[in-house]
């Protein structure tokens, strides 16, 4: 039976669709962009991901007690317009032929720090707009919108790209924004912001309260560990990926949107099986066994090579971890806030998020060293060797043993 969340969510799930499908249009344009236009190295295209993510995590850190205390829906929509103009700007500097590496680092830094501060507004909303019970199914329905976005975006896009450049689909992408901002806006009832504190300045331990609260939860501290070491050495070796098919292999852009769009049809189907294989095996059992499957397969990234082959290779190895990726992220993101108080819950998102982003960081710059000391192929090879110990951090129990923690207050400003 299908389970009705209502309108409101509805208008939430079709804003997060909108922006998805137009970032995932626009994938791949920055590093073509780099590597094709501003004639970037390996190096250099690692370091643009790294310090987008690291300055953008810096400068969102201070940001999670800023939206745990302000009502949600206007902090998405800022959000989604500071997104527009940092992404608009691109096209536009493209156009004029005033497009450099500099710029593109800024707009990642801006788009990035806006990207944290929606996901905290957005993951508080939603544990205020849903029961608990359905956590599951809404997080399952993003996370297949997500998958399926990912699926029609990057052919999508390559073809654009190789029609008409890039300028096309990074407008795409700042358009979506504009229509993400429209949906949260049609939402009506209430809204949710934690209870004001008598002091209004900033405290260092208001900065520290989302790590805390993860590292006190044993289930919560398991769940960070892998999930960030996982992010971190998947998305380590995503710009040498590109570096290696587009400027080792010279992948047509057609091919390279085909390499990533073809595989996330199977995260798509795996978000749509995950709440029922939780129904039939128990939530534990499900997360454990896709938590160790998503770490085995990148490791046969290390046998792609040039050609129809390389491009099937990477087809099946991305489509079976994404699949299995499909199944265990929408489980770990409802047992994420199902743990977490809803007046904490900006914060554990935000110190969430920028541990994340912070790590990738750093990862991406490790391995566009061991690149250039080595070659793009021999670093993806590494992560993918490192990412077989990472399932020994996921809980090794989430049963109702390990209860939810209660609100330590009234976080609703008002009911729908």
């Amino acid at each position: 039976m299908r389970v009705q969340l209502g309108r409101s969510f509805g208008w939430l799930w079709s804003a997060y669709a909108v922006s998805t499908y137009g970032t995932w249009i626009a994938f791949g344009a920055f590093p073509l962009i780099a590597v094709r236009v501003l004639h970037s190295s390996a190096f250099a295209v690692s370091l643009l991901e790294a310090a987008g993510l690291a300055v953008a995590a810096a400068v969102a850190l201070s940001l999670g007690p800023w939206v745990e205390h302000r009502a949600k829906r206007p902090v998405m929509i800022a959000m989604d317009l500071i997104r527009f103009v940092a992404m608009a700007s691109v096209p536009i500097a493209y156009v004029l032929d005033l497009l450099s590496y500099g710029q593109l680092l800024v707009v990642s830094v801006v788009s990035g720090t806006a990207n944290i501060a929606f996901g905290a507004a957005s993951g508080a909303y939603l544990k205020y707009l849903v029961r608990g019970d359905h956590l599951l199914v809404a997080n399952g329905r993003f996370e297949g919108t997500s998958w399926a976005a990912t699926a029609v975006g990057p052919p999508l896009g390559g073809a654009l790209i190789g029609l008409v450049g890039p300028v096309v689909t990074v407008m795409a992408d700042a358009l979506s924004y504009l229509l993400s901002a429209l949906g949260v806006l049609r939402i009506r009832g209430g809204d949710v912001a934690a209870p004001r504190e008598r002091a209004t300045r900033l405290r260092g331990s208001d900065l520290l309260a989302g790590w805390r609260f993860i590292l006190r939860d044993r289930v919560l501290r398991r769940l960070f560990l892998n999930s960030i070491l996982v992010s971190g050495l998947i998305m380590a070796a995503l710009p040498l990926l590109s570096v290696l098919l587009l400027g080792q292999y010279h992948f047509p852009a057609w091919q390279y949107g085909l390499a990533f769009g073809v595989p996330a049809l199977g995260g798509f189907v795996g978000a749509r099986l995950s709440a029922r294989l939780v129904t039939r095996y128990g939530r534990r059992r499900v997360m454990t066994v896709s938590g160790w499957l998503r770490s085995l397969f990148p490791l046969g990234l290390a046998f792609v090579q040039p050609g129809i082959p390389g491009l099937l290779t990477v087809i099946l190895v991305e489509g079976l971890l994404i699949t299995c990726m499909g199944v265990f992220n929408p489980i770990y993101a409802t047992e994420r806030l199902q743990r977490t108080p809803a007046d904490h819950a900006a914060r554990v998102l935000t110190a969430w998020s920028v541990s994340s982003k912070l790590l990738q960081a750093a990862l991406m710059v490790i391995w566009g060293v061991l690149a250039t000391l080595t070659s793009p192929l021999a670093a993806i090879t590494m992560s993918g060797v490192l990412l077989l110990a990472t399932p020994l951090l996921l809980p090794k129990r989430t049963d109702s043993s390990d209860p939810e923690p209660a609100a330590s207050g009234n976080v609703l400003a008002s009911h729908s």
